[in-house]
């Protein structure tokens, strides 16, 4: 994707990936960057940092705000999204609002715009979902990536994260305020698994996907993975004073997984792949059979390539990045 000279609009602008493309965008000379969201604070912070976007207060679940702020855009970046699990446990509804219906939103607005494509971010947490958000980020995928079936202009496809370390609501924030504090680190499981992902290659992920996507695939970056108990450890030791027994257990929270999963046994078959990406095709679209993996594979946080000590750990926190971005 070159964004020279193009529109590019990004729905949920202001949180950590919004900001993390917007530092991206600035050195390649877009012709006009578009900043959507509800918050004004963050808005507000923002534009210190970046005064020469363009900024629109508005909620994806405001289907002609929407159809207003995609006039004339080339890309559309769709991060806006409730992504905590214990609040959309809580209002499953306001999942479905936001990250169902606005999703379909989004999707109305740029095919009624001409918008060239569109990108929408998901979750390992939409693959075989237990849980409400992980619940409506599948079904945004499913919208978001049937779009292409009938022949339209707007090419559209997914991403798919694991665990993007740092960003606002995960563990590793929540980890290092606990150590400042001088507080015991809880985990919920011992045997919990997470992909780790910088922001950075989630905006390489992205950026993959505007230039590859031919319509309605998902794109999956591989990542390592680690045991959340090990991340602890680590953390204690780089930023606290090493007490590896000041971790407490404290059993899983409703909507957890013990492992998450990044590609089914079933869309592992109509895949493609590189070193560094899988590429899901869409049911619609037949490919050849993927029989590179024995039947019921799955790409897993207990399969992938596993961190387990604190070097291997510690340097993935160092190229984690500048806290600032995930505040």
């Amino acid at each position: 994707m070159d964004p020279k000279n193009q529109t590019v609009l990004v729905t949920g602008g202001t949180g950590s990936f919004g900001n993390k493309v917007a530092q991206y965008l600035q050195g390649h000379n877009p012709k006009k960057i578009i900043i959507y969201s509800r918050d004004e604070k963050k808005q507000y912070e923002m534009q210190k940092q970046y005064p020469h976007y363009h900024y629109i207060i508005g909620d994806v679940r405001d289907k002609e705000r929407l159809f207003q702020a995609c006039k004339g855009v080339d890309f559309i970046f769709h991060a806006a999204a409730l992504k905590h699990v214990p609040a959309c446990e809580s209002y499953p509804y306001e999942a479905v609002k936001t990250n169902i219906t606005g999703s379909y939103n989004v999707c109305e607005a740029a095919i009624h715009n001409n918008v060239q494509k569109v990108v929408a971010l998901s979750t390992d947490k939409a693959v075989k979902p237990i849980n409400a958000m992980g619940l409506s980020k599948s079904m945004m995928e499913k919208i978001v990536c049937s779009q292409n079936q009938i022949q339209i202009d707007t090419v559209f496809s997914c991403v798919r994260y694991g665990n993007v370390m740092g960003s606002r609501g995960s563990v590793i924030p929540f980890f290092k305020k606990l150590i400042a504090d001088k507080k015991a680190l809880t985990i919920t499981d011992s045997k919990m698994t997470r992909f780790m992902m910088t922001l950075d290659e989630s905006v390489e992920l992205v950026l993959y996907a505007m230039k590859y996507a031919k319509g309605g695939e998902v794109f999956v970056k591989k990542a390592p993975a680690c045991l959340m108990t090990d991340l602890a450890r680590t953390m204690i030791k780089k930023y606290g004073d090493g007490n590896a027994e000041n971790i407490k257990e404290v059993g899983v929270r409703p909507g957890e997984k013990i492992d998450e999963v990044l590609v089914n046994e079933y869309e592992i078959r109509r895949s493609d792949e590189n070193e560094q990406f899988f590429i899901v095709h869409p049911e619609y679209r037949p490919v050849k059979d993927n029989q590179t993996y024995a039947s019921g594979y799955e790409y897993t946080s207990a399969n992938t390539k596993q961190l387990t000590d604190y070097e291997s750990i510690s340097a993935l926190l160092d190229r984690m990045g500048d806290d600032e971005l995930y505040t």
